[in-house]
C-alpha cells in the first residue's frame, strides 16, 4: 500500500524511512518554493517563582510569583514545575505590559489544568525524564513586562468535575464513551487516575518557574522567486519534515494544496491498489488546504529527529488550545510557534503535541511531525493517543462560541483524514485506555469517531461551547464524505 497510509504500530522510524511513496497528484501539486533561510529562531525565558508573602499555618494556601518587571519581548507564557504527576491545584493569574507602552493588562487567568494533554503512560516520550507539569499556554501578544501569582488552594476532595463546570459531564450512551469489560477508573486510581497534587494538601508543586516564549518574527509569506530551486539549503531536519509529505506537495512547500473529491478518491483507489474504473467510490472528503510545518515556520530543529507512529486513526478527539482569543488569523502562525516551543522546550515533549491546528478563520494547519495523511502518534489525549489524532481548534472555548469557520474546518479535515482509514464521521469505535482519570488502562471503550477530549478524560477540554458544535461537525464531515 502506499507510503501515506503505511505505517508502524508505537514505533519511532529515521526521517530517511520515511520518504513516502508518490501519489498522481504529486506531480500536479503547485506551491511556492522552501525558503533558503532559517527557520524564525524565537526564544524562551524561564523565570523561578519566588514566596508571595508567608505561608500560613493549617493547610491555608500557600503563593508563589513574580513582581512586576522588565523583560525581554515575548507573547506567550505559561508555568512549569519539576515533577509531571503533580497537578497544581489552585489559580494562576497574570498580567502582562504591550511592548514599548506603560500599558499593563487586566489579571487573566491561566488554565491550570493541562496534563490531560500529554503523551499516555509508559510510552517512551513519557518516559524520557524530560516532561514537566505545565499549566496550558496563553497568548498575551507582544509584550515586555510582567507580573504573576500562583495560589495553592486548601485540600478538596477529588470528584472528577472541572473547576468552572459543575456537573458538566458526558451526555448519556450515543454522545458519549462506554467502557467495555470493565468500569471507569475513579479519579485517584492508581491506574492512571490522579489524586492531590504533590502528596501535600494546600502546598503548590515544587520547581515552579513562568516561561515566557517569543515564537520569532514571521517568516516571509512564500519567500522569494530566487528561493525556489534552493531546496538543498533546507536543514536535513526540515528535509524530512517536508519529505513525508513528498506525496501531496514539492518538498519544501509552504502548503498542501486542496484538492475536488473526484481527484481525492482517485487517489485513494490508487493507493489502495484499486482500478479508478471500479464503481464503488470510497467514503472520502475531499482534501483541504493545509499550511505546512514549514508554511507556519517552525523550526524543525527543536523537535526530536525521528518520527512516531501508530497502527491506524480510528478517531479523531477535538482541543481547544485554551491559549485564549485575543489573536489575529494572521497571528495564527506566531501562536502555533509558541505553543510548539512551549510543548517541546518548556514541557519536555518530542513535538507539538496536536496533530493538526485550526485557526478561527478556519485555516488548518500541519501539526506533529511524521505526515498529514499517516497515523502520527500525537500526545493530546492522555490515555488515547494510541490510533487516533488531536485536533487543537486555537483560543479558549468555554463561554466563547467557536466560528462558525472553524468548525467547518474541523468537518473538512476529519472528512478527509478519517476518510483514508476507513472510518465514519457519524459513527462510533472501540479505543483502548492507556490509563487516565476515567478509564483503567487496558479498559475498552465505545467512543464516537468524532469525539471531545472530554470524552476520554475528565476535563473542561475542548470547552462547553465548542463541545456542544461537535454533532454538527460530525453530519457535516459524513456529508463531505458522501455519507
Amino acid at each position: 500500500m502506499r507510503g501515506f497510509l503505511a505505517s508502524s504500530i508505537g514505533v519511532t522510524c529515521a526521517a530517511a524511512l520515511a520518504l513516502p511513496l508518490a501519489l498522481p497528484s504529486a506531480a500536479a501539486a503547485t506551491a511556492a518554493g522552501p525558503r533558503a533561510a532559517a527557520a524564525p529562531p524565537g526564544s524562551t525565558q524561564s523565570l523561578p517563582l519566588a514566596p508571595l508573602g508567608s505561608d500560613r499555618a493549617g493547610g491555608a494556601a500557600r503563593a508563589e510569583g513574580l513582581p512586576r518587571r522588565d523583560v525581554r519581548p515575548f507573547s506567550l507564557l505559561g508555568v512549569v514545575w519539576d515533577d509531571p504527576d503533580d497537578e497544581l491545584r489552585g489559580s494562576v493569574q497574570v498580567r502582562t505590559r504591550a511592548t514599548g507602552t506603560t500599558v499593563w493588562s487586566a489579571w487573566q487567568d491561566v488554565e491550570t489544568h493541562n496534563h490531560e494533554h500529554a503523551a499516555d503512560p509508559g510510552t517512551d516520550e513519557r518516559g524520557s525524564g524530560r516532561v514537566r507539569g505545565t499549566t496550558a499556554p496563553l497568548w498575551v501578544g507582544d509584550s515586555d513586562g510582567v507580573e504573576v501569582r500562583v495560589r495553592a488552594l486548601a485540600a478538596e476532595r477529588s470528584t472528577g468535575a472541572r473547576a468552572g463546570e459543575p456537573g458538566d459531564a458526558p451526555a448519556p450512551v450515543g454522545d458519549a464513551p462506554v467502557p467495555v469489560g470493565d468500569t471507569p477508573a475513579p479519579v485517584g486510581d492508581a491506574d492512571g487516575g490522579r489524586g492531590p497534587a504533590g502528596g501535600s494538601p494546600g502546598l503548590l508543586p515544587a520547581g515552579l518557574r513562568l516561561e515566557l516564549v517569543d515564537p520569532g518574527a514571521e517568516p516571509p509569506p512564500g519567500g522569494t522567486p530566487a528561493d525556489a530551486p534552493r531546496a538543498n539549503t533546507m536543514t536535513a531536519e526540515a528535509a524530512a519534515s517536508s519529505a513525508v509529505n513528498a506525496d501531496l506537495a514539492p518538498l519544501g512547500a509552504l502548503t498542501i494544496p486542496e484538492l475536488t473529491k473526484e481527484r481525492t478518491q482517485a487517489d485513494l483507489l490508487a493507493a489502495r491498489g484499486l482500478p479508478d474504473a471500479t464503481g464503488a467510490r470510497p467514503y472520502v472528503g475531499p482534501r483541504p488546504r493545509i499550511v505546512t510545518r514549514r508554511g507556519w515556520g517552525a523550526d524543525e530543529r527543536l523537535r526530536e529527529r525521528n518520527f512516531a507512529y501508530t497502527k491506524t486513526v480510528k478517531a479523531a478527539f477535538v482541543h481547544h488550545s485554551a491559549t485564549g482569543n485575543n489573536y489575529r488569523c494572521s497571528q495564527a502562525p506566531s501562536v502555533l510557534r509558541s505553543i510548539y516551543r512551549y510543548h517541546v522546550e518548556s514541557s519536555g515533549w518530542r513535538d507539538i503535541g496536536y496533530n493538526f491546528a485550526v485557526d478561527k478563520c478556519g485555516n488548518i494547519y500541519e501539526g506533529r511531525a511524521g505526515g498529514v495523511a499517516k497515523a502520527v502518534l500525537g500526545a493530546h489525549t492522555l490515555g488515547f493517543n494510541t490510533n487516533s489524532m488531536g485536533i487543537a481548534v486555537l483560543g479558549t472555548y468555554t463561554s466563547a462560541a467557536p466560528p462558525k469557520a472553524a468548525v467547518t474546518a474541523v468537518a473538512r479535515l476529519t472528512a478527509w483524514k478519517l476518510g483514508l482509514f476507513g472510518a465514519n464521521p457519524r459513527g462510533t469505535t472501540y479505543l483502548k485506555s492507556g490509563g487516565g482519570n476515567l478509564y483503567r488502562k487496558g479498559t475498552k471503550v465505545r467512543l464516537n469517531v468524532i469525539s471531545g477530549h472530554r470524552d476520554g478524560f475528565a476535563t473542561e477540554c475542548p470547552g462547553r461551547r465548542l463541545y456542544s458544535k461537535l454533532g454538527t461537525a460530525r453530519s457535516a464531515s459524513a456529508r463531505y464524505q458522501g455519507r
